[in-house]
């Protein structure tokens, strides 16, 4: 009597154990599917965080708003002298264009020079500019810039 209870015993522990697995591995794939899942989301959202955090510091900083159709700037012949002529039509220097396009004053006196070309955000950038009118240029200089007048710098000097 006693094999045939441990025959039993063995037979419904066997049994059950086969119906544990047939129902738990699926669930196990589906957890492992939802964890890949959930990585993804996560890594989607850092990417959306860093994003919008770009967006915030570009409204903080300003950042002009000059843009230009891709047509447009790939149909533009910008040469040393058209960059140069932009530059005195708007009335402002090289330092300011660099303020506007994003570049150092050193990288707008090598495009006047002809030492190197705008390329990408900088050549679409000053296209837009083209566009513009003195008046517009002036205030968009005071959005990114701030009011930095020449002669709050001179009457410093001259209090120090």
């Amino acid at each position: 009597m006693g094999k045939l209870e441990s025959t039993i015993k063995s037979e419904i522990q066997r049994l059950a154990k086969r119906e544990l697995r047939t129902t738990f591995i699926p669930l196990r794939r589906e957890v492992r599917a939802m964890r890949l899942r959930l990585s993804s989301l996560g890594k989607n959202f850092s990417v959306l965080n860093r994003l919008a955090k770009e967006q915030l510091r570009r409204v903080e900083k300003k950042e002009p708003k000059l843009e230009a159709t891709p047509e447009e700037v790939k149909a533009s012949r910008l040469t040393p002298d058209r960059i140069r002529r932009l530059r005195n039509k708007l009335d402002i220097s090289q330092r300011e264009l660099g303020i506007l396009t994003g570049a150092s004053l050193g990288a707008v006196a090598m495009w006047e020079k002809g030492k190197f070309k705008p390329k990408g955000k900088k050549k679409a950038a000053l296209v837009a500019l083209r566009k513009l009118e003195k008046r517009e240029v002036k205030k968009l200089l005071v959005e990114i810039a701030g009011p930095k007048g020449k002669g709050k710098e001179k009457e410093s000097r001259k209090n120090n």
